[in-house]
């Protein structure tokens, strides 16, 4: 055992006689070293500051024994090792993600039209009390203009309202409400009740001055249309008449500034005027996962720095996507998660320790913010939507395209080299700025053409069916329209020395243009039968069309008297009247646009919305995914992800299933809890894909002798594999050495031939599976949000210890719990199981110590085993080992056994069930191997405030950063989620 193991086994031992806050260890010491064959002088040079380092900050509560109290006991016999392995890991499993959402302290209100769900996990947090009365009329509670659920949001947030952080803020809250759950009613609903309380002036934010006619009408929905509107575009700079009411505005016109100069110049001046000094009214940033990168662009500054100047205005941020990333995070200032009077004295300590434990500590923020009420996030129930990824096969005579542009695309790189290094270019940033976002550029839209068929296949089938099309793109495609192969740089690098070779580089581009699929958005509407047969909405102002008389030309979209604004919102109509069954829709026409299968429409058909392009960010694709899923809708729709088999496009379902995944756990507490989790599988951009990527690369290179054999079935085999990736490979991105990323890598790589591609993609892969095996081996990868004893409905809360943190908005509650599982199987339910099964090789076994259990057929000659003290055992096992140890033996001879073993279990060890005693015990120790009843300690309640010290201390015993959150539900119905703590150390506040 080492000294600092010893120490941590003196506090066990001895903390427990010392309550509250300890100052003297001298007779502590005294005690515990005696005993120990340990240096007095090097204990206490290990003990002392650690004791006092925890003491200052944590009471210690009663301890089920993790570490070993005295010294190692001897190694049980290998029967008992192997019953330990089978016990100590079933406990934890994932389970259902969603729950049926209901208010759970709000009593007003009618309930909300559609089925709303909550992620488990924040469904396990409750909300705080309720203490702020509403003084919207009774008449438009009754009525059910505003829903019971927007309501309770509507409380939550003017109660927060209430509340002045440390820094002399007023709390700000976050609706992270999903599209069709009516977030537009929620804020126009707290617009209304300061309104109503007085204060008559409001600022509202959102993406496109289009939506401040949304924002009359939701006014106008809720019984307020006496509160006007002003769209701030329409007001001269100079101008500030309007007295009272709302003042509607984009984020960029935050930024924006008039060219006359004066004393209202720029608009962040004409707000500030206008608002008055201490303006306590409500400004909203709809849609606010526009501001992210506060830091970094002018809007997400002036987002800030608006919020800085008017301290106790009432904020409220709204958006589906608050947070894609934790750096996001950045403008939300008014939640009081970082700053004075926190544990995070500025937003970068807070976005480091957030980084640093990963997905699991975004997780305890989401929790956190909920139990502050400072957050609030429900969405559509998504009973009834499908999910699915369909792999494209590419054919022989696109795969010769692709790869005769990638050839080219190389000829090309060797050419800019040489040209760089014959002009003698000193920088060259630039220069390769330019190409390799063009070399993306090229082979995004290559990779999405060779999804057109398929796609075009997939939908006419689904309308036979009686349903009717969405498709998804991000962007059309109209500036590459008329250069298929991206020329510009080309041309403005070469000198006259170098013009021979670039008018044969681009005679070459010539003729592979010849070959080059078409415009994919036009080609797509070509093939449904045309404009007439398709609704476009999209940002672009003409279209290639193809006539009857087979003829193509260019033609512009507009139609007599209408804008393009306007021609999308008849495309609309005309899809949702049915006159139209397909419609495709661009980043440019997907916010706020509903298209699903709206009761109050003629085409109620099942919508089939399929994403031929995927999104560069997670934002961009929940808010698209969101045009088909919403509120009042007859059924819910299909989602269908088109995935080509080029290993390059992972690059793109890569980025967007790493934000997904990121933005599951920050706005709903569950990184299992966007509608896209079927994308995980794509998310390399972490640290394995990062350590695979540093082997593939070191392998390729020989630098190193990798275990992960190269794929099989290369061309030349494994010799060729090597060298033809050193060759191609090394101009691509191996050649970024040492800072190549996996951003890199996966960009570079769509410029490989396509078998080259694809090998390399699946050895990196390979590596990548790999890695992440050998964690999950060793006990270190992180599995998120588990729960405790899946489908075991025995579990009971044993007792619980509050305590008071410090923070803002307020004081918060930490809870330990005490929790106690029951696993056994009894003998009635074993019979019932066994009656069912039929193998030769199933039903009771007996060894010839007093052991039985219970075995039926798994795969192959693997066997689930089920035994009377800890129910299913994890680990299937196989029916050659489990003969060396067992006979097979009837019910009848297995049923006093059995039921023996139950009861003995309850409150005895294995070792005690097969030896008749436990050294351990005897030792004077405590032993838990194998018994029925299993216990667990949970900290839970606003974790956030307290968890980096106790992930602290964990990870100095542990050498672990993980903090493992688990949730349950216990016999009595109650809900909790938190970190399973083995330490059993709880925060508390210092002692005065």
């Amino acid at each position: 055992m080492s000294v600092q193991h010893l120490c941590i086994c003196v506090l066990q031992q001895n903390l427990s006689a010392f309550p509250g806050r300890l100052d003297d260890f001298s007779a502590l010491l005294s005690a515990s070293v005696a005993g120990f064959k340990v240096d007095p002088l090097l204990f206490s040079k290990i003990f002392c500051p650690l004791f006092h380092h925890i003491s200052s900050s944590f009471v210690f509560c009663p301890f089920i024994p993790s570490f070993p109290q005295a010294a190692a006991p001897p190694p049980p016999p290998p029967e008992e090792e192997e019953e330990a392995d089978e016990e100590e890991t079933e406990d934890l499993g994932h389970a259902d993600t969603y729950a049926e959402y209901k208010p759970s302290k709000s009593t007003i209100g009618i309930s909300h039209p559609d089925f709303v769900v909550e992620t488990n996990t924040l469904s396990s947090v409750p909300p705080p009390d309720i203490s702020y009365t509403l003084s919207i009329p009774g008449c438009s509670i009754s009525s059910g203009l505003l829903s019971a659920l927007q309501l309770e949001a509507i409380i939550y947030a003017c109660q927060q309202h209430e509340v002045i952080l440390q820094n002399g803020q007023r709390a700000g809250f976050l609706i992270g409400d999903g599209a069709g759950v009516g977030k537009g009613r929620t804020v126009a609903g707290i617009i209304l009740e300061n309104f109503l309380k007085g204060r008559k002036r409001a600022l509202w934010f959102s993406v496109s001055n289009d939506l401040k006619y949304d924002a009359e009408r939701d006014l106008k929905d809720i019984d307020a249309s006496n509160i006007p509107v002003f769209a701030l575009n329409k007001i001269k700079y100079g101008d500030t008449a309007t007295s009272e009411g709302v003042l509607f505005a984009t984020y960029s016109a935050l930024i924006g500034e008039s060219q006359a100069g004066g004393q209202h110049r720029t608009r962040l001046k004409q707000i500030l005027d206008w608002c008055k000094p201490n303006f306590d009214g409500v400004i909203v940033f709809d849609e606010c996962h526009k501001a992210k990168n506060a830091t970094s662009t002018k809007m997400g500054k002036a987002v800030l720095d608006l919020q800085s100047k008017l301290p106790r205005a009432r904020v409220v941020y709204a958006s589906a996507t608050g947070a894609s990333e934790p750096k996001n995070m950045i403008y939300m200032s008014r939640l009081g998660i970082w700053g004075q009077g926190t544990p995070f004295k500025a937003f970068d300590d807070f976005l480091h320790a957030i980084e640093k434990r990963g997905v699991g500590a975004m997780e305890i923020v989401a929790m956190d913010m909920k139990v502050s009420g400072m957050y609030i996030a429900r969405q559509l129930s998504f009973s009834g939507v499908s999910f699915r990824i369909e792999e494209i096969t590419l054919d022989e005579e696109f795969k010769l395209v692709y790869n005769k542009a990638a050839r080219l695309w190389a000829e090309a790189l060797e050419l800019f080299t040489r040209a760089a290094d014959t002009l003698g270019l000193a920088s060259r940033k630039s220069l390769w700025g330019q190409f390799w976002a063009s070399h993306q550029r090229f082979f995004k839209y290559l990779c999405i053409a060779a999804k057109v068929r398929r796609l075009v296949d997939l939908a006419h089938t689904e309308m036979q069916h009686g349903k009717c099309i969405v498709i998804g793109l991000q962007s059309t495609g109209e500036a590459l329209s008329q250069s298929p192969f991206p020329t510009g740089i080309i041309l403005c690098v070469f000198s006259a020395k170098l013009e021979e070779l670039k008018l044969r580089l681009l005679g070459k581009i010539a003729e592979l243009g010849k070959e080059l699929p078409l415009n994919t958005l036009d080609e797509l509407i070509d093939r449904f039968g045309g404009p007439e047969k398709v609704s476009e909405m999209t940002g672009r102002k003409g279209r290639v069309v193809r006539r009857p008389d087979g003829s193509v030309r260019y033609e512009t979209r507009a139609e007599q008297g209408l804008t393009i604004d306007h021609v999308n919102v008849k495309e609309k109509e005309r899809f949702m009247t049915g006159e139209k069954l397909i419609a495709i829709i661009s980043e440019a026409a997907s916010s706020g646009i509903s298209l699903q299968a709206d009761k109050r429409v003629q085409n109620r058909r099942r919508r089939v919305h399929m994403t031929l392009e995927l999104p560069w960010s997670a934002d961009r694709a929940i808010q698209q995914f969101g045009r088909t899923h919403r509120s009042n809708q007859v059924t819910a729709p299909e989602y269908i992800f088109l995935i080509s088999e080029l290993a390059g496009e992972r690059r793109f379902a890569s980025i967007v299933a790493k934000r997904l995944e990121s933005l599951g756990a920050l706005t709903h507490g569950d990184r299992r809890a966007t509608e896209s989790r079927d994308l995980s599988q794509y998310n390399f951009e972490n640290k394995y894909g990062t350590k695979a990527l540093d082997k593939i690369t070191k392998a390729i290179l020989g630098y190193i002798d990798n275990k992960v054999p190269p794929p099989k079935g290369y061309p030349g085999g494994d010799i060729m594999f090597f060298r033809g990736n050193v060759i191609l490979a090394n101009c691509l991105f191996l050649s970024c050495i040492p800072d190549c990323t996996i951003t890199k890598f996966l960009n570079r790589i769509l410029g490989l031939e396509v078998l080259q591609q694809n090998s390399l993609f699946q050895y990196f892969t390979d590596n990548f599976d790999y890695l992440i095996n050998k964690d999950k081996k060793e006990g270190k990868y992180d599995m998120g949000i588990l729960d405790l004893a899946p489908g075991n409905d025995e579990i009971h809360e044993e007792t619980q210890e509050k305590f008071l943190t410090p923070g803002n908005p307020q004081e918060g509650q930490v809870i330990l719990y005490k929790i106690s599982v029951d696993r056994g199987m009894p003998w009635e339910e074993a019979c019932s199981k066994a009656e069912k099964l039929t193998g030769d090789y199933e039903g009771f076994y007996l060894s010839n110590k007093p052991c039985v259990l219970l075995a039926e057929q798994g795969r192959g000659r693997n066997l689930i085993l089920y035994k009377p003290n800890i129910g299913k055992q994890a680990h299937l096992e196989n029916l050659d080992n489990l003969l060396l140890r067992y006979y097979k033996v009837t019910p009848d001879e297995a049923k006093d056994f059995w039921k023996s073993q139950f009861d003995f279990s309850f409150t005895n060890c294995t070792h005690a069930n097969w030896n008749g005693k436990c050294k351990l015990i005897e030792q004077g120790q405590e032993c838990f191997l194998g018994m029925r009843l299993r216990q667990y300690h949970m900290l839970c309640g606003a974790l956030l405030r307290v968890w980096k010290r106790v992930s602290d201390i964990v990870s100095d015993i542990t050498n672990s950063s993980i903090l493992q959150i688990v949730r349950l539900k216990t016999k009595q119905n109650s809900k909790q989620v938190g970190e399973l703590t083995f330490c059993y150390l709880l925060l508390l506040n210092p002692v005065s």
